[in-house]
C-alpha cells in the first residue's frame, strides 16, 4: 500500500516538476560571473555554512540569539534525519539522470527532499522566531538558496519545497517543545 501511494505521488510530482525544472534550471552556457553567485548562494545551505552558523551563535551568543541557536541546532538535526529517511524511502533520482550534467557538486544520488533547502531552512526559521525583526531576510535567504538547488540543477522544485516544509515543521515542533 505504501508502495503504491508514494509511486503514485512521485509521478504526480514528478510530471509538474519536469516543467519547473526545464524553465528555472541553468543551462551549460551560463556566463561564469553568474553561475559563481549561484553556487555560492548553494553553499550556504551545505553542512559546514548551516553548522557554523549555529555553532557560533551557539557558543558566543547570548538571550534570544542563543535561544535561536539552541532551536536551530536540534531542528537542524532532527529535519536531516527526516531528510535522509524520506531520501531513503523515496530513492527519487536527482534531475541530472534526465537533464545532463548538474553545475554543483552532488552530494547523493537521491533527490527527494532536499536536504540544502531543509538545513537552510531550519536554521533561517529557527533564528526568524528567536529575532523576528530579522526573520523576513533570513526566510528569504533560504528561498534562494533553495531555489539555487533547482538553478544548478540538482533538484527538483518538489524536492526543495518538500525540504523547507521539513525544515518548518521541524522547527514548529522543536520551538513549541522547548519555549
Amino acid at each position: 500500500m505504501f508502495q503504491r501511494v508514494k509511486n503514485w505521488f512521485l509521478l504526480q510530482l514528478s510530471a509538474h516538476d519536469r516543467a519547473w525544472f526545464s524553465r528555472l534550471a541553468l543551462s551549460r552556457e551560463t556566463r561564469p560571473p553568474h553561475l559563481r553567485v549561484w553556487l555560492i548562494v548553494t553553499h550556504l545551505g551545505g553542512a559546514t555554512a548551516t553548522i557554523v552558523a549555529v555553532l557560533v551563535p551557539l557558543a558566543v551568543g547570548r538571550g534570544a540569539l542563543r535561544h535561536g541557536a539552541v532551536i536551530a541546532a536540534w531542528s537542524l538535526l532532527l529535519s536531516h534525519l527526516v531528510v535522509q529517511l524520506v531520501k531513503r524511502r523515496a530513492v527519487r533520482e536527482r534531475p541530472v539522470a534526465y537533464e545532463g550534467p548538474p553545475l554543483a557538486r552532488v552530494p547523493d544520488r537521491f533527490s527527494f527532499p532536499s536536504g540544502h533547502a531543509c538545513a537552510a531552512m531550519a536554521v533561517a526559521f529557527s533564528y526568524g522566531m528567536a529575532l523576528p525583526m530579522h526573520s523576513w531576510p533570513l526566510i528569504l535567504l533560504a528561498a534562494f538558496i533553495g531555489m539555487s538547488r533547482v538553478r544548478l540543477g540538482v533538484h527538483y522544485p518538489g524536492d526543495v519545497f518538500a525540504g523547507q516544509a521539513i525544515a518548518a515543521l521541524t522547527v514548529l515542533g522543536v520551538w513549541a517543545v522547548m519555549r
